[in-house]
Order: structure tokens, then sequence, then C-alpha cells
């Protein structure tokens, strides 16, 4: 089994404390497996899993979050 690197992005504990508008792809099912993203006030982006809105969410400068959505648009990410 591979050891997890911890992230090198900041993180809140409790998502639903951010206290702003989620959004999910409009390519989500209804089965919530997927993630959601908000933009907070200070710029950067917060991602969490839709099947814990109570969860953890990673937090993204905005220029990263743009270019990994940009190359995931673009199927330029490579699988290892």
């Amino acid at each position: 089994m591979t050891a997890l690197t911890p992230s090198p992005y900041p993180h809140v504990s409790n998502s639903s404390t951010l206290g702003v508008a989620w959004r999910r792809s409009s390519h989500s099912t209804a089965a919530n497996n997927c993630v959601e993203a908000a933009t907070l006030p200070s710029g950067r982006v917060a991602v969490r899993d839709s099947k814990d809105v109570s969860g953890p969410a990673l937090l993204f400068p905005s220029g990263e979050w743009a270019a990994f959505v940009r190359d995931l648009s673009a199927h330029a990410l490579r699988t290892v």
C-alpha cells in the first residue's frame, strides 16, 4: 500500500462553517458522487466531498484551481 503524502494546501475541518454558496458540476449525478467548490471572500477556492457537507474542505489558490479545471476539461491530466 502506498502511503499518502500530506496535502501542502490549508484546509478547514468543518466546511459547513464557511458560510459560502457551494456549487457542483452539471455533470454530477443524484448519487452525490462528486465534489463541490466554493469561492471564499479571500479568493481561495474551497473543495469538499458532496457526501460530507460538514466534513473537511481543502483550500486552493484560485489560479491553481482554475488551472486544474482547465486541464481536466482538456483531458490533459495523466493517470499514474
